[in-house]
């Protein structure tokens, strides 16, 4: 198992990501291996970054490339394992006849497609991820349980009953500011925010996820994502690593 950052929050917080490797570096002196996506606008800038990482001791599980071709090649040239679900259906039997197709053409790169549920999609409640599962046999799941249970999803569920199809994790926790279920919200960004492991108010129980998702045999990448920080991220993000460490049984 990984221990990685998805960092898009960062890249709220600052604007951007300026320098690549000086992130790295900064996410590796707090307990970090890498981060999820490698961002590249040629084959040369994606070998090019992949260098920097193995440089500085740290790796990412997947590249994003200008489109969905470059990423599903890109990451399979790189040696990595999955890229995520990115189609245009705009309903859902037409979301998932493209995701079908995509997991189709991955396969023959020897990937997995990854569907990452998302409050503000087609897919943001329990029965619409089951329902997706169920559409889409062969496409795993970058399951996050943070925007899983804003949703009022039972989050134990769907690793007890999916963990074979997990593909990544993400860990993040909901806090709650208007006490009102955002599923189904177009502003549900407006009914709270995502903030560090364990700091949330909807009793969303990442230690017991994380736990029996171990049990059951998962040993991929575990990602930590703060959509929004109110601190500097780095804060945020050692206190999240510390976190996951007790979980695991860390010693220091």
């Amino acid at each position: 198992m990984k221990i990685g950052v998805a960092d898009y929050g960062m890249n709220v917080w600052y604007g951007g990501c300026y320098d690549t490797e000086e992130r790295l570096r900064e996410l590796k002196s707090i307990g970090y291996q890498g981060i999820e996506r490698l961002e590249a606008v040629s084959e040369a800038d994606a070998v090019n970054k992949a260098a920097m990482f193995r440089k500085n001791g740290m790796d990412f599980s997947m590249v994003r490339g200008p489109n969905v071709e470059t990423t599903i090649r890109w990451t399979a040239a790189l040696g990595k394992s999955y890229v995520w679900a990115q189609v245009t259906g705009k309903d859902f039997h037409t979301f998932c006849r493209q995701v079908n197709e995509q997991v189709r053409i991955a396969g023959k790169y020897g990937i997995f497609v990854g569907l990452h549920n998302h409050l503000g999609t087609l897919i943001e409640t329990h029965e619409q991820l089951v329902s997706f599962l169920d559409h889409c046999p062969e496409c795993g799941l970058v399951f996050d349980t943070g925007h899983h249970a804003a949703a009022g999803g039972d989050v134990m569920a769907i690793i007890n009953d999916y963990h074979k199809r997990l593909v990544a994790l993400h860990l993040k926790d909901w806090n709650d500011t208007t006490k009102t279920n955002p599923a189904g919200n177009p502003k549900w960004y407006d009914c709270g925010y995502f903030t560090g492991l364990g700091k949330g108010n909807i009793g969303q129980d990442n230690k017991t996820a994380l736990k029996t998702a171990i049990a059951q045999g998962y040993d991929g990448w575990v990602f930590v994502e703060h959509d929004t920080h109110k601190q500097d991220p780095l804060i945020d993000l050692k206190q999240s690593r510390d976190y996951i460490g007790n979980i695991i049984g860390e010693t220091k």
